[in-house]
This record gives structure tokens, C-alpha cells and sequence, in this order.
């Protein structure tokens, strides 16, 4: 794995660390298999001091809020962008006939399918190994997508590794995809990446960090054809000021509809 990859390896740590708390906010038990396949020179080590703390804490809270999303989206299709080592296949509820789409690039899914073995999901899990920096709405549709069905979209831990047009890409690819009711649930506002990036244990990656559409991401939105909401953390007790932002697809005529 090259360093991009090994971030997904950062947030199993910090997810298997979560699931070992007494007043855990989700139980990941496969983050452990995870990290017990992953040689541990290679592991991200966010979690030093007050800010490693804080980015940890930011990332427990974001994944709970997510999950939450989830179960309340009411969506029977979710898409999980830069899934990464995620496993919400296998740990949440799903409805019969829910169906969930992994993409990420072909050596992360390669790995977490040689770890997961006769692993069970919950859900109908479908892996579609792909760059998302590439363009990736074919082989989702080949995977067995059905563009008119409402989706969840979860780009979590994904937009800050872009730059302000690919965020600007992908956010359309999203769109054009989405049948009205669908919903974009990610991570947004309260971050401690700045401070993060003199982490000993981040230093590596944070060269990566290119921020997305940072403070044009809202307004992106809403100028094309989704309703924002913002959820914060606050009722969980940890990492305060950490939240999700959840965009809801409209049903836009045209630009006389006036929607607010």
C-alpha cells in the first residue's frame, strides 16, 4: 500500500480503539482483523497528544453521526466513497433488500477482502474497485446501481484528499446519479487538520490533505439542486463542535422553482 492507502489503516486503529472504550459510540470488531493483517510500521498514529486526541475524537464522533445517517436516511441504496476499510456492511442493521456499494481503489479493496473471508454482511455488500480519481460512474452502474432509486452517498474521510475541482467532480458525478430524496452525508467544519499536520505520527500523510471544496462546499450545494443540513455531535458527549453535513437531492424543474 502506498501512504494514500495506509490512511484507511489510521482510521481502523482509531475505530478499533473506539470499540474497546466501555462507553464506545460503535462496536467495529473487524477493525482488529484489520490491523492484526496490516504490518504495524505501516499503521497511521494520529492519536499523540491534545490535537491527536481531538482528531481521534473527530473521527469517533463523525462515524457515529454517519451511522445515524444511515439508519434514518431511509435509503435501500448506499454508496460509500473512498470506503476504505469501512464496515458498515457488516455491523449495522440494514432493512431487507438494502443494498451497499464499496468503492475504493483496487489495492485497499484487495486487502480488506483477504481480511474479511467468510465474513457475513448484513446487507447486500457490493466492492467496486476503482480510482476515484478516474472516472467512476460506469463501473458503479456496471456494479448494479439503479440511478433512479433514492441513495445515501458517504464520501467520509474523502474530500479533504481532493483538490477543489476533483471535490467539484465528483459532487457533479453525485448528481447526476442521484434520484430526488437522495442524500450526501460527510464530515464537515470543526476540523483540527491544521493543527494535525505537525502530528509526528501525520506528518506523511498530511502532504496529502488538499482540503476539497472547503468553504465553497455549502454553497456548491445549494446552488446545485440539494437542500443542506448541518448535524452536530454535541448530544454524544465527545469531540465538540464536530459534525456532518447531510445534503438532501430536490426535485429542481428549473431555476424559476425557488426552493429554500
Amino acid at each position: 500500500m502506498d501512504d494514500l492507502a495506509r490512511t484507511a489503516l489510521g482510521g481502523a486503529r482509531i475505530r478499533a480503539a473506539e470499540s474497546a472504550r466501555p462507553d464506545r459510540l460503535f462496536d467495529d470488531p473487524l477493525a482488529t482483523a484489520f490491523l492484526a493483517a496490516a504490518d504495524p510500521d505501516t499503521v497511521p498514529d494520529e492519536a499523540s497528544g491534545d490535537v491527536g486526541a481531538a482528531f481521534a475524537a473527530g473521527m469517533v464522533v463523525r462515524t457515529r453521526l454517519l451511522d445515524d445517517e444511515a439508519a434514518a436516511a431511509g435509503c435501500r441504496q448506499m454508496v460509500l466513497l473512498g470506503a476504505g476499510l469501512d464496515t458498515r456492511a457488516f455491523r449495522l442493521d440494514w432493512p431487507p433488500g438494502t443494498r451497499v456499494f464499496e468503492l475504493d481503489r483496487p489495492e485497499v479493496v484487495a486487502f480488506k477482502e483477504s481480511v474479511l473471508g467468510d465474513a457475513r454482511p448484513r446487507c447486500d455488500r457490493t466492492p467496486v474497485p476503482i480510482d476515484l480519481a478516474d472516472p467512476w460512474d460506469d463501473a458503479l452502474l456496471e456494479a448494479g446501481f439503479v440511478p433512479d432509486r433514492p441513495t445515501l452517498w458517504v464520501p467520509e474521510g474523502l474530500l479533504t484528499y481532493l483538490s477543489a475541482d476533483d471535490a467539484g467532480r465528483l459532487f457533479s458525478t453525485v448528481t447526476t446519479l442521484s434520484a430526488p430524496g437522495s442524500r450526501l452525508a460527510f464530515e464537515y467544519g470543526g476540523s483540527v487538520l491544521p493543527q494535525a499536520r505537525a502530528l509526528p505520527g501525520l506528518a506523511r500523510y498530511a502532504r496529502l490533505w488538499q482540503g476539497g471544496l472547503g468553504e465553497r462546499t455549502r454553497g456548491w450545494l445549494d446552488e446545485n439542486g440539494w437542500r443542506t443540513e448541518w448535524r452536530d455531535g454535541e448530544h454524544l458527549g465527545r469531540g465538540s463542535g464536530v459534525g456532518v453535513l447531510v445534503a438532501i437531492r430536490l426535485e429542481v424543474l428549473g431555476p424559476s422553482d425557488g426552493w429554500s
